[in-house]
């Protein structure tokens, strides 16, 4: 059984008289090739339903501190993972700063909350349900109206690969183009779904950002990344007219800076400063990983 600490804990601890050293790419011997650690395994599905729902309650604090929500807007999700036909979400009007772990309600695909009392954002359902029913392998997806992210989108544009961090998204994201006010129409999940397609993230014009990924750790941080990238490609035209990285520089290094296992350990960061200022993150218990409908 995997603990809630065992991803912070990363590398194994070297034996007596053993050096760390770089590994070299067998078939450039010149490059070196980057140790990223794994993410948990889990022999229970109560064990990791908890620690799915521990994570989305440490984004929604990230996403607090980063100022990265507004209002009621935004909503971040995961998948069941014992009945991935349904996913915890944040419930409707609470701080994405003050949400603990036993606020999250369970939503399915009609907008039913099976587990909790509390009340679901209908755009949240619209969006969310249509993403996880056209995506299987998006574990977790996260939506929020962050300053840098919608003023970009109302560009109609796509983030330019300008910057190696920018480059974690080079052909793997897409615009939603047009606004159609707020999202209450399943039809139009539908078409975010569709647009979305393979891509790990999304502009919506006039609106802001989506992004999903294989973990909670990994759609939270290309939706930090993302936001950052907006904001550094509007830095850099204000001031002038940015020098892209070449198609083919921009593709190599999104193997690397773009890839799921990069997302989710750059998340790590993030996820020990959060839990060390805000500890009551890590109060859950085994009631927490457990589910009865």
């Amino acid at each position: 059984m995997a603990s809630e600490n065992d991803a912070v804990k990363f590398f194994r601890e070297p034996a007596a008289g053993e050096k760390i050293a770089f590994a070299k790419d067998e078939k450039n011997p010149g490059k070196f090739v980057f140790t990223m650690p794994q993410p948990p395994n889990f022999d229970r599905v109560e064990d990791e339903r908890r620690h799915r729902k521990q994570r989305l309650v440490a984004a929604f604090r990230i996403f607090s501190k980063l100022g990265l929500d507004e209002g009621v807007g935004g909503h971040l999700t995961c998948r069941d993972p014992e009945y991935p036909e349904l996913f915890w979400v944040n419930p409707f009007g609470t701080s994405f700063g003050c949400i603990t772990i036993k606020d999250l309600i369970l939503v399915d695909h009609q907008g039913t909350v099976v587990y909790g009392k509390s009340p679901l954002n209908a755009a949240a359902f619209v969006i969310h349900s249509k993403i996880h029913a056209a995506r299987s392998d998006a574990v977790a997806a996260c939506h929020s109206h962050s300053m840098y992210g919608k003023a970009f989108s109302s560009l109609a544009r796509t983030v330019l690969p300008m910057t190696q961090d920018a480059c974690m998204f080079y052909n793997d994201h897409a615009l939603f183009p047009g606004f159609n006010g707020v999202v209450a129409d399943e039809a139009e999940g539908e078409r975010m779904a569709e647009t979305l397609a393979g891509n790990k993230a999304l502009i919506l014009q006039n609106h802001g950002l989506l992004t999903v990924g294989g973990s909670v750790d990994e759609a939270a941080f290309w939706f930090i990344a993302l936001d950052r990238s907006c904001q550094a490609q509007l830095l850099a035209e204000a001031a002038g007219i940015p020098t892209c990285i070449s198609d083919e520089v921009a593709a190599d290094s999104h193997k690397t800076v773009g890839s799921a296992l990069s997302g989710w350990f750059n998340f790590q960061p993030y996820y020990q400063l959060i839990t060390k200022e805000q500890p009551d993150i890590l109060n859950v218990d085994e009631e927490d990983g457990k589910l009865e409908l």
